[in-house]
């Protein structure tokens, strides 16, 4: 499957487990997230292109059916990763002096949870 100017930007957790009474089974987030793809590119959304790998991963966890995104990527990528609108994350204009460490991320929120977390990702203007 070739699609220009894909990027992923991941998330692969692992439990690390906090000592409680009830021991709940926390679930493993891979987030996957690809530029210039349309709604329907992989099978799993009615696409012709056959991505049987995508298409497991999706039936067995959550799937996206309404999403939103900016015109280049970065800001999606900043609202997809701190929850917050583009502007608030600071990454929408060019030049600007970004917001650095001052606003927390998704593997923040998960390591303050205890939990473990790996990011990997293309991020380009």
């Amino acid at each position: 499957m070739h699609l220009a100017g894909t990027y992923l930007a991941g998330a692969a957790l692992t439990p690390v487990g906090r000592a409680s009474r009830q021991k709940e089974k926390q679930p493993n987030i891979v987030l996957i997230m690809a530029d210039d793809m349309g709604y329907s590119d992989i099978g799993c959304y009615g696409g012709e292109i056959e991505t049987p790998n995508l298409d497991r991963l999706a039936a067995r966890g959550l799937r996206f059916t309404q999403f939103y995104n900016t015109a280049r990527c970065c800001p999606t990528r900043a609202s997809l990763l701190t929850g917050l609108y583009p502007h608030q994350a600071e990454t929408q204009m060019f030049g600007y002096k970004f917001a650095e460490n001052r606003i927390e991320n998704f593997s923040q929120w998960r390591k303050q949870s205890g939990r473990s977390s790996s990011q990997g990702l293309a991020w380009a203007n």
